[in-house]
């Protein structure tokens, strides 16, 4: 599959994703798509609930259910919301992202019309701590 087709799938996924998400307090949709290093894709939307700090994001989801696929590598994440702004990932999904991220991973901010900005990891979250910081020496 040609990038352009893949990047095309994975925004139209991630809206879709988005067109369903639960979100009956703040009415701020969000939805998500990754395709992994084994070129697996997943997605994922937001998901609210009455005692507000309970719900789920979208990039939450999406990376549930690629663990649940047996996959543990995020290639690029597409996410999208709506409004005049860049709907960027919250800091606890940057953090989640990072997780499985490599230097490699591509974070692609979407709005109605498209991806407005793609950013790597180390620009979405510099400085960040990962597994890598967890490692004891031998």
């Amino acid at each position: 599959m040609s990038d352009t087709k893949q990047s095309t799938e994975l925004f139209d996924l991630a809206k879709e994703a988005m067109d369903k998400a639960y979100v009956p307090y703040s009415k701020f949709p969000v939805g998500a798509a990754i395709v992994t290093a084994a070129g697996k894709i997943y997605s994922g939307c937001n998901v609210e609930n009455a005692a507000y700090p309970e719900g789920t994001c979208a990039e939450a989801g999406a990376i549930a259910s690629m663990v649940l696929g047996g996959d543990t590598q995020i290639k690029d994440i597409y996410v999208i919301g709506k409004g005049d702004e860049l709907v960027t990932p919250c800091g606890g999904c940057r953090q989640k992202i990072r997780e499985f991220s490599s230097v490699d991973t591509m974070i692609h901010i979407c709005g109605a019309e498209g991806v407005r900005k793609s950013l790597t990891m180390n620009e979405l979250l510099p400085f960040s701590f990962g597994p890598e910081n967890l490692e004891q020496a031998s």
